[in-house]
């Protein structure tokens, strides 16, 4: 098969010069021409091929030919970026001349992994994913095979996805900002680890650092282009970003790459969908999911837009559009409202637990950190502990008693994350306003986070965005059985007499523990603690 058809090629030629226009069509692999657009003297819009959609690991389908008034030295870089962001099978260019002859065609696909290389070695090591030549008439023959080129890939990248053996969604993760390396791959990390408690198989990751972001597309079109060919090559269907998107960003590199597209906050309000249990829970996740896609509704197409009816008039009535604009303005007034009843019926009980004086201690820390693990082990309970991020969500609470019949009330909480989506923040305000009665925070850290510095930053900020750092605090790091020899002795030497060293998962230290709370509370022995972190009776 010719990449360009010669009487087609020339037929185009003869009339882009006679109307002194760019002409282009699209054609499909059985030969047939879907598509026949006119620009002007310099330049072509490539039609909409959002029908021609296929599977992740399938080009569209289709060729797009086009002319060009003039000379040309090689594919011009805007024609490659169209190959690589609409995923066709190839892009061709007629050089036509003044009388209307052609000089050269210009052709431009993408190449597939040589063999016995996998494809991210592939896109490792390949400059260029993607291959351009151009070709007489009467060369034409010389590269007819380039279809079987075509087909390569997606033998290949069919084959990535069969050797993963995955039913997973398969996304690439991208950072963009002017941040230092460090903070950028801790970042791309927790993104990484975000992407799995949401069961997303990880593929790839990019880094781009900028000094700005682009307000159109956050990243450069050379990035970008890198996402698409890498999302091609590796199979992926979504790519999620670790950096907010407008509404205007999210559609048009949607439109650009032909992934789903997701941001961080995004990804964060789908996992805490998934981990809501209780109908408070849900109400919040929910709530705050609305008040994210609300400004992000936006039309496709002519068939979205107003229909207009004479001077000022609205037309036959509201589009589809207007219509889910309010229904979901009414959910979100709803759930207001469910919502203010579940914070009054919680204030209530608030109430009946300081008529009894009961002391209060909350479990708060990053999440991750082990905080359901210490808070099953404290009481007794098994309220879900994962080792994953936002495992629980619904505040539990349980007693935690000693042998004299004395008993406090413990409190699991939502874990804390930098940057937590600021529709979250409302939502789960009902939740979080449990932490202002407490008498105690136990704040969980954990002692093998290599980010555990930048973990106690973003906590310490979220307490004193909620006006609550006035509450004692005793910091309990957890997971001291994964430290190694070499480790653990450092840790007890920077300990201090308001920390605890413990393994909420094998016990270690959990009595030690309880002993502080008890001292705390009731102060019936007086404790003292020495170099190794851990109370000791005197």
């Amino acid at each position: 098969m010719d990449p360009v058809p010669l009487d087609l090629a020339r037929e185009m030629g003869r009339i882009s010069a006679q109307i002194h226009r760019v002409i282009g069509i699209t054609i499909d692999r059985k030969g047939n021409i879907c598509h026949v657009v006119v620009g002007d003297s310099h330049s072509i819009t490539i039609p909409d091929l959002s029908a021609y959609k296929r599977s992740p690991y399938h080009l569209k389908g289709l060729r797009f030919i086009r002319t060009q008034l003039g000379r040309l030295n090689d594919l011009p870089p805007e024609d490659i970026t169209d190959l690589a962001m609409l995923r066709l099978d190839a892009l061709g260019v007629i050089e036509v001349l003044e009388n209307g002859l052609m000089r050269y065609i210009h052709v431009g696909h993408l190449i597939p992994p040589a063999p016995d290389t996998d494809a991210k070695d592939h896109l490792k090591t390949a400059n260029k994913p993607y291959r351009t030549f151009k070709y007489k008439d009467s060369q034409a023959a010389l590269y007819a095979h380039f279809m079987e080129d075509i087909l390569s890939i997606e033998k290949e990248i069919a084959k990535e996805v069969a050797n993963a053996g995955s039913h997973q969604e398969r996304a690439i993760l991208v950072h963009a900002s002017p941040l230092p390396k460090y903070e950028a791959e801790r970042s791309l990390e927790e993104l990484k680890a975000l992407a799995e408690s949401a069961d997303v198989q990880v593929l790839a990751t990019i880094h781009q650092r900028i000094q700005r972001y682009d307000p159109a597309h956050l990243l450069g079109m050379g990035k970008l282009k890198e996402v698409l060919i890498q999302g091609m090559y590796l199979a992926a269907g979504l790519v999620i970003f670790d950096q907010d998107l407008s509404p205007a960003q999210i559609n048009n590199i949607a439109r650009m790459v032909d992934l789903k597209v997701m941001d961080r906050t995004q990804l964060i309000l789908d996992i805490f969908a998934r981990r809501a249990r209780s109908s408070e829970g849900k109400v919040q996740v929910e709530l705050a999911q609305l008040r994210y896609i609300l400004p992000r509704l936006v039309g496709r197409g002519v068939a979205m837009s107003r229909l207009m009816g004479g001077i000022g008039g609205k037309g036959p009535g509201e589009t589809k559009l207007e219509m889910d604009r309010r229904r979901i303005r009414d959910r979100i007034a709803s759930l207001e409202r469910s919502l203010q009843h579940l914070s009054t019926r919680r204030q209530e009980q608030r109430k009946a637990r300081k008529k009894r004086t009961i002391p209060m201690i909350a479990i708060i820390g990053y999440t991750n950190a082990g905080k359901s693990t210490l808070f099953n082990r404290l009481t007794g309970e098994s309220v879900l502990a994962e080792d994953r991020l936002f495992a629980t969500l619904d505040p539990t609470i349980r007693r935690l008693s000693f042998p004299d019949g004395k008993y406090i009330l413990l409190s699991d909480t939502v874990g804390f994350i930098s940057r937590m989506p600021k529709d979250l923040k409302v939502a789960f305000k009902t939740t979080l306003e449990e932490l202002n009665e407490a008498d105690l925070f136990l704040q969980v850290m954990d002692a093998t986070s290599p980010y555990k510095d930048e973990e106690l930053q973003a906590v310490e900020e979220r307490l004193a965005e909620m006006d609550l750092t006035h509450i004692p605090r005793i910091k309990v790091f957890n997971k001291i059985d994964l430290l190694t020899e070499e480790g653990l002795p450092r840790w007890k030497e920077r300990v201090t007499s308001q920390e605890l060293m413990v393994s909420a998962l094998h016990g270690m230290g959990i009595e030690e523990l309880k002993t502080y709370i008890y001292e705390h509370f009731w102060g019936s022995t007086r404790t003292e603690l020495v170099g190794t972190g851990l109370p000791t009776q005197s």
